[in-house]
């Protein structure tokens, strides 16, 4: 049984309005009209190329990026609003290996505080760094409240940034960032398919440097880079924590895992352009779970790393997830104690999602027509879920282009059991919506498509 709680008004919202258009200003393009960011300056010395961004926020700990036009030494300060930024992290050098980005953790951080943050670099490695060192860029990031403190939570989440040739406007950039802002969200997923590596963003009428496919490390960098240029986006990422997760096109479309030879590559180009944690045991695992006070923690999926070709058959020896990340997620559904559990699946619960000649399959969780899918998977995880008692559930999806809301009533008992909140693309062409396939006996609340 669903409990009613003003927490899924404010999740169906900001589902809309992360797929809202962006308004352009006459006078400032690429700025909505009456943006209060029209006269944000992001401070730089030269030595950062991408401005700086925050992800992966606990109520103790922040992830910082950054990336540097060659090898420089650098330290990140920090402090409370309206207070002295004491603290101060160890020198790291960027390096060419991770394309001179560097991510530095911040830590014994206080809970539901809000902070600044500065970048200091120094590119002469004989100086001494406190001597030499300017400021190259800064921003702004609040810590979740500590899983005892019940406070309300305003996020955004989406993806499908640049794909079908709808990119960087030469003119308006990625406006859509300066709306979502406006918002002022504490942090935002990214649902993946954050660059289209197997896609081009022809110049006009998109700002030039995209129009390439992405075959090589080297290649998927530079889709990233292009992304992260856009001005609305930094100045975007320099106040708003992220916490990223790919989907396809980070590699290429419709792509399963260990069976895709440039998974590696563009799994690498990820981490290395956004903020993202990772376990030192486990360097390539991206799955991963936070919590926000006491009313919502956050099981973020990886849907590509471990799934079966998409082209076998549905049936209980194909996953999706893999063994050990389904059974951390129910073992994090069971254990958790949060108002809301949310689950963010870059691919939707029950639309078919057809693959192509050179990619066959179905590539979402529902079965198509063909017999492929990850059907058998979900309905497994569903049961358990019934089985443990799990309420409150709501998945957050994105990847097909269009807006919609499902509650689901697997045991037909006439209560939902769960939501499904799908959200449309950042910049991506709109797709029609399309009806939920019956199996778990879904109610579409809302739907919008292009």
């Amino acid at each position: 049984m669903m409990r009613s709680r003003t927490i899924g008004l404010v999740l169906a919202g900001l589902g809309v309005l992360a797929v809202s258009p962006g308004c352009a200003s006459e006078s400032r393009p690429g700025l909505p009209t009456s943006s209060p960011f029209a006269e944000q300056v992001m401070p730089d010395n030269g030595t950062l190329t991408h401005g700086v961004a925050t992800g992966d926020v606990t109520a103790t700990t922040a992830l910082v990026w950054f990336r540097s036009a060659g090898p420089v030494r650098a330290q990140v300060e920090w402090g409370p609003e309206g207070e002295p930024m004491a603290a101060k992290t160890a020198l790291v050098t960027t390096k060419p290996e991770r394309d001179f980005t560097a991510t530095i953790r911040l830590e014994g951080l206080s809970q539901a505080t809000r902070y600044r943050y500065r970048v200091l670099t120094a590119m002469d490695d004989r100086a001494d760094f406190q001597q030499a060192a300017r400021e190259a860029g800064s921003g702004r990031f609040a810590t979740a409240a500590s899983s005892d403190v019940s406070e309300p939570v305003t996020f955004v989440w989406s993806g499908d940034l640049g794909g079908q040739g709808r990119c960087r406007g030469e003119q308006t950039g990625y406006a859509i960032f300066d709306q979502l802002q406006r918002a002022a969200p504490a942090f935002m997923l990214f649902l993946g398919d954050l660059i289209y590596g197997d896609d081009r963003c022809p110049s006009p009428p998109n700002a030039p440097g995209g129009d390439f496919l992405a075959s090589t490390l080297s290649d998927y960098r530079a889709k990233h880079r292009y992304q992260r240029g856009d001005q609305a986006l930094q100045r975007f990422l320099a106040n708003v924590p992220v916490y990223a997760i790919w989907d396809d096109h980070e590699v290429r479309n419709n792509f399963s895992g260990l069976h895709e030879p440039l998974m590696a590559a563009g799994r690498q180009a990820l981490v290395d352009y956004w903020p993202i944690g990772a376990p030192p045991e486990d360097p390539h695992r991206l799955y991963r779970s936070v919590r926000h006070g006491a009313d919502l923690e956050l099981f973020i999926l990886d849907t590509r790393q471990y799934r079966s070709l998409n082209a076998e058959p549905d049936g209980a020896g194909k996953t999706m997830l893999g063994k050990a990340q389904r059974d951390w997620l129910l073992e994090g559904l069971t254990r958790s104690n949060a108002t809301w559990k949310l689950i963010a699946t870059s691919v939707p619960l029950s639309i078919p999602k057809a693959g192509t000649t050179l990619v066959p399959g179905n590539d979402s969780w529902a079965r198509g027509a063909d017999g492929t899918g990850f059907q058998t998977e979900l309905r497994a995880i569903v049961g358990e879920l019934l089985a443990r008692h799990v309420r409150n559930v709501v998945w957050l999806a994105g990847d097909v282009h269009f807006a919609q809301v499902n509650a689901y009533d697997p045991d037909g008992d006439g209560t939902a059991d769960f939501h499904e909140f799908i959200a449309g693309p950042l910049s991506a062409a709109a797709g029609p919506s399309v009806s939920p396939q019956a199996t778990l006996r879904p109610t579409t609340l809302y739907s919008e498509g292009g």
